[in-house]
């Protein structure tokens, strides 16, 4: 397992083995850590085709492209391995988190934070926007970058004020009704 190195006296001392599992763990980080971006990325495109397919049967498109274009930007990043994606993704992911927890609430008859009617391939789509946000919340927690704190925090506030502000937009009745 260990290579041989030589000690003072000139004799062969052997390396600490490492054990299976301390290599398993290693590989498992590395593997989590290298491909993070792409997990945020794949995440964040899951979320946006989502939308676009609610957007597609509620007849709300504009609306639904309006919402995500804060996405973009996450999605382009992160397929680009920048490690700016997981600080533009993060408050999205958080965002369509809250919304689709507050659907579910609603649909359950537990809370009125929301209203309407859902087909459903709507609340299909909810648990997918759901799972793909959990997914790529995880793999953004996971991801350890050289990101200085105050970049990725004024990177994340951007992006939350981004999502809102898309959010709010698309609530606009020259875009909600087309």
């Amino acid at each position: 397992m260990g290579q041989a190195t030589e000690n003072v006296a000139g004799k062969p001392k052997p390396c600490p083995a490492k054990s299976k599992e301390q290599d398993a763990g290693a590989l498992r980080t590395t593997f989590t850590m290298k491909n993070s971006p792409i997990w945020v990325a794949w995440c964040s495109l899951a979320v946006l085709v989502a939308l676009y397919v609610v957007g597609a049967v509620s007849h709300g498109s504009l609306r639904h492209v309006v919402q995500t274009l804060p996405l973009w930007f996450p999605i382009v990043l992160g397929f680009r391995r920048r490690e700016l994606a997981k600080w533009s993704a993060l408050p999205c992911f958080v965002f369509w988190l809250a919304v689709m927890v507050a659907i579910w609430l609603f649909l359950l008859g537990w809370a009125r934070v929301l209203s309407g009617h859902f087909s459903p391939v709507e609340i299909a789509m909810t648990v997918v926007i759901g799972i793909a946000s959990l997914c790529g919340i995880a793999a953004s927690l996971r991801w350890r970058t050289a990101v200085r704190p105050l970049t990725a925090a004024g990177v994340a506030l951007l992006f939350a004020v981004l999502q809102l502000a898309a959010f709010r937009l698309s609530t606009i009745p020259e875009i909600a009704n087309r």
